[in-house]
């Protein structure tokens, strides 16, 4: 049973969300300051944390980016609909998902599943279907089984949602992936209209692993259709 944090400072609308997570499973406890969600979100062993934007004492975004000094829980980030920058900040700091407020619980529940399957690095469960424990093409290597990620012989730190867009780029090197691919193999959801999730993790696995030895481009954009990981 995977324990989630709920940190909104809407105390009714965590009790809603928090009813309807029970149901589906999952237990869950709540914060409704920031103060207290990066407490616990630090000690708690939860293998997910669904962050407010906007709180009191500390703002979500500012608990992420403490969280990520230390942690690299998943996080998905709720915010205010229509605030496009702080989705994009929330990514930018590492979240692995947003999901504009109100949301529908059921499409909660299916974006924190696809999240927590993609955390998941146990055994060969790993990487996608029928991965082999073991990929490298020129300085990067990856290994499903535990989703550990190598450049130039350095450990990289990586969110699960970071890993799984490499691994798929990596797989299909040399080849464009397209976004709605991307989207659907990665993510776990169909690409939707102005989605920027898949900008933000490959501006950030750019940002991570830098361009080749050559000065190529690690991952090239192919404008209106997808991603290409550059074969070396």
């Amino acid at each position: 049973m995977s324990r989630i944090l709920l940190a909104d400072d809407d105390v009714e609308l965590s009790e809603m969300l928090t009813q309807y997570l029970a149901a589906e499973g999952f237990t869950v406890d709540s914060a409704h300051d920031g103060d207290a969600a990066l407490a616990r979100a630090q000690i708690g062993n939860y293998d997910l944390v669904i962050l407010d934007v906007m709180m009191p004492r500390m703002n979500g975004l500012d608990v992420l980016r403490a969280l990520r000094l230390k942690s690299l829980i998943p996080v998905l980030m709720l915010t205010a609909r229509g605030e496009d920058v702080d989705s994009i900040v929330g990514l930018e700091l590492g979240a692995d998902d947003y999901l504009a407020k109100p949301c529908n619980p059921r499409v909660l529940v299916a974006r924190v599943r696809a999240i927590l399957r993609r955390a998941d690095a146990a055994g060969p469960a790993g990487g996608e279907p029928g991965a082999a424990q073991h990929l490298a093409l020129g300085d990067v290597e990856i290994h499903p089984g535990t989703r550990d990620v190598f450049c130039r012989g350095q450990p990289v730190a990586m969110t699960s949602t970071e890993y799984s867009v490499l691994e798929i780029l990596l797989r299909e090197a040399g080849h464009v992936v397209s976004k709605a691919n991307l989207s659907e193999r990665a993510l776990g959801r169909k690409l939707t209209r102005y989605d920027r999730s898949l900008d933000m993790h490959v501006s950030s696995l750019r940002k991570k692993l830098g361009a080749l030895d050559n000065g190529q481009e690690r991952i090239k954009t192919v404008r209106g259709v997808g991603y290409q990981y550059t074969r070396p």
